[in-house]
């Protein structure tokens, strides 16, 4: 029996949604039976992101329109290539209205899929997620590298995912704002056990109840099977009744036989038809009195006593014989059924889960029930806590829905990380580039220089801007092209060097920057660098250290993956630059291409995904940074990415960026020991996308340290203190000059 495929689609009613929502969903199944085969159904989302300014509601529908418009209008080719190219137009339309709706670059986000048949195409951009369920299994779509969002300067790259669906499978189209609130747990869940109406509801309400707004739209897919209404009967080859009939006549044909022919087949024909009108009418005939009521006759009969009482026994045998086979049946399925495996392992899961459950909250009461425990013991109320992780970390294995695990574990949570010293910090823009300079703007690189100010390079215009930290205000002070002869070009690296900020270009020339004054003026002249060949294009950092804090003179390092070292040039006598060949620093050739960052304060201290090596004089020591409290239980793992250090030798602190739980950890330097953590604070800024940092460090024991980072095109400040504590956060190079040691909090237990 031939089988389709009908999609039972979610979605949230227009009156159910946020107010502050501008998406717009797509929803569109052609009534025309050539298009719907060709060109299938269509169905999508455009997501606006928060703060993106503007006319966003307009915005997204100008770009719903332009997709489903230009999808079922191109023929040109198949549906991978056509979703790319409404994908397209709709950026071109939305560039040429920008003015209009005045959006950030890559604010809006869409998600769109195609069902034809049992296919499935899915294309995702910006800020919007698919899911696809399959067997209870959750699975992204595209598993790929998304493009970025609408509008974009250039082409957008759209990768479409091609697979099939079958019944039973579930898709789910949804803003990425829904997906960060929510969770995937609670998508498979709802996906797995609800309609997709009651499902999309589900969810909205769940985002609704986790405080969310802006960006909400979700649509659910869900294939069922439905039976064809007809079935076709196989053609069955009828044989002729006569042995030769078909057969080709080879006898010769006389020149009258056709005329012949033809008279006798037309008196044939005439003949067949008087036969079979006659026919007709005696058929007629005969099925009207067949419709007339006749009288069945009847016979008595009679039946005998002996003949009844062996009818009713063997009834009553047959009865008997019904009833033995449900019993064993019965018996049977319930012995069958014992023995299947799983069945008892199911039962055990869940009453284990529930178990685990309970005694989770048994030690939370422990540590929050009568008072506060932590403050009273916290080494006992740190291993109650820790056990009662790990117990709802066994009640999520045993399938304890997740839902009823999330305020415990919120409370644990809390409660560890008071133990192990994590402040929730608040963060404030100090520049944003892509207002005030490019909207383009793209930074890759932030350093603090001799005048206290934050410089920054960016990729988008090819330039290096100061920031004063004091003002606020951001200007230009180094493009592609100043300097002499042909000029700097595109800045690559960028190091402090005593009074001087030393810049390295894509084509390995080496330039000293040098303010004059503290409004953004200075000279720009280039240094000669040694060697017998120009640097290349794989170096990871640089970084420099005084050789004489009087003169001014100061080694220039570089991380030089391609020589398997780290390269020192030293200075000239009269200051012009690095003349002569570098030396390699590390004692012994090393692979440094894992080295991310370099810092040096007498001691050379390299940064890698796993932590910090210290070199001194070019060997490697025993020195390692502690790993943070939580590794065994709430943040697992780390990925650090950038770090600062304070300048002075074996003294003060060291800040690492870790990207794997968006977080900015705090070490002792001299021995590697944790100090605490900072992440932030619900509604603030979140270090999720650091390009660069360094801390300034309080000038009174009072104040805290400043962490100055930097996104993708806006330079933030974040006071290293819980805002609760803090008076009035402000960054500025005039307060804050001098380094001191960071203040400890509490050490862990």
């Amino acid at each position: 029996m031939a089988v389709r495929l009908h999609l039972k689609i979610g979605l949230v009613p227009g009156a159910d949604r946020l107010s502050t929502s501008p998406d717009v969903i797509i929803h569109h199944e052609p009534s025309i039976g050539s298009i719907s085969r060709s060109k299938g159904n269509l169905y999508g989302v455009v997501t606006v992101a928060p703060k993106s300014g503007g006319k966003p509601g307009e915005a997204a529908a100008l770009v719903a329109d332009a997709i489903r418009d230009r999808y079922y209008y191109d023929e040109s080719a198949g549906i991978p290539i056509c979703l790319e190219k409404s994908v397209r137009t709709a950026n071109q339309t939305l560039r040429q209205a920008r003015e209009s709706h005045g959006l950030a670059p890559g604010a809006i986000g869409a998600c769109v899929a195609v069902v034809r048949g049992h296919e499935l195409y899915v294309a995702t951009i910006g800020d919007a997620d698919a899911y696809l369920v399959r067997q209870a299994r959750l699975l992204t779509l595209p598993e790929d590298e998304r493009g970025e969002g609408l509008p974009a300067s250039g082409d957008v790259h759209v990768d479409v995912w091609r697979g099939e669906i079958a019944v039973g499978d579930s898709l789910l189209l949804v803003s990425g704002n829904v997906t960060r609130t929510v969770g995937t747990e609670e998508f498979k869940d709802a996906l797995v056990t609800l309609h997709p109406q009651s499902a999309a509801e589900h969810l909205h309400h769940l985002f609704v109840a986790a405080k969310g707004s802006g960006s909400d739209a979700i649509l659910a897919l869900e294939a069922s099977e439905v039976p064809a209404t007809r079935v076709e009967h196989k053609l069955v080859p009828v044989r002729p009744a006569e042995p030769l009939a078909g057969a080709r006549d080879r006898s010769p044909i006389p020149l009258a036989d056709p005329i012949a022919g033809a008279a006798g087949a037309v008196g044939q024909r005439a003949s067949d038809l008087k036969t079979g009108i006659g026919l007709a009418g005696a058929t007629i005939v005969d099925r009207l009195f067949g419709l007339m009521p006749r009288r069945r006759p009847r016979y008595r009969r009679v039946t005998p006593l002996a003949s009844k009482r062996e009818s009713q026994r063997r009834a009553g045998f047959a009865a008997l014989a019904f009833l033995g086979i449900v019993v064993a049946l019965g018996v049977g399925l319930w012995l069958v059924g014992g023995a299947l495996p799983g069945r008892d392992d199911q039962i055990t899961d869940v009453n284990a889960g529930d178990n685990a459950l309970v005694e989770a909250q048994e030690r939370v009461d422990q540590v929050f029930g009568e008072g506060d425990l932590i403050a009273g013991d916290a080494v006992k109320a740190q291993r109650l806590l820790r056990e009662a992780w790990a117990e709802l970390e066994t009640a999520e294995r045993l399938g304890v829905a997740a839902a009823a695990l999330r305020p415990l574990r919120t409370e644990v949570a809390n409660g560890l990380d008071r133990i192990y010293g994590v402040t929730r910090v608040t963060s404030e823009v100090v520049v944003d580039l892509t207002a005030e300079l490019s909207p383009e703007a793209d930074i890759v690189d932030v350093d603090r220089g001799p005048d206290g100010a934050a410089y920054l390079i960016d990729k988008a215009t090819k330039s290096i801007i100061r920031v004063d930290l004091a003002s606020r205000t951001a200007k230009v002070v180094v493009k592609a092209g100043d300097g002499a002869g042909k000029g700097i070009g595109e800045p690559w690296q960028m190091t402090l060097g005593g009074p001087d900020l030393l810049i390295l270009d894509r084509a390995g020339v080496l330039w000293r920057w040098r303010p004059s004054d503290a409004k953004g003026r200075g000279t720009l002249a280039k240094l000669r660098l040694g060697g017998d060949s120009a640097l290349g294009d794989d170096i990871r950092d640089t970084s420099t250290f005084a050789r004489d804090a009087d003169s001014g003179l100061y080694f220039y390092y570089v991380i030089d993956p391609s020589s398997k070292q780290i390269l020192r040039f030293r200075p000239a006598g009269d200051g012009s630059g690095y003349p002569s060949a570098p030396n390699d620093y590390l004692a012994t050739a090393t692979d440094v291409a894992g080295y991310r960052a370099l810092r040096i304060d007498g001691d050379a201290y390299v940064l890698t995904r796993d932590g910090v090596i210290r070199y001194q004089s070019g060997r490697a020591d025993d020195y390692e940074l502690e790993q943070p409290p939580d590794d065994g239980d709430l943040r697992p793992g780390h990925d650090y990415g950038h770090f600062a250090i304070d300048p002075l030798r074996r003294e003060g602190g060291i800040w690492l960026w870790d990207r794997e739980h968006a977080r900015v950890v705090s070490m002792e330097k001299a021995s590697g020991d944790y100090n605490e953590q900072f992440l932030a604070a619900l509604g603030a800024e979140a270090f999720d996308d650091v390009r660069g940092m360094f801390v300034i460090d309080p000038t009174e024991p009072s104040q805290s340290n400043i962490l100055i980072w930097a996104d993708g095109g806006r330079l933030l400040a974040a006071p290293l203190v819980d805002p609760t504590a803090l008076p009035s956060p402000s960054p500025s190079a005039e307060t804050s000059p001098e380094p001191t040691k960071t203040p400890k909090p509490t050490k862990k237990p």
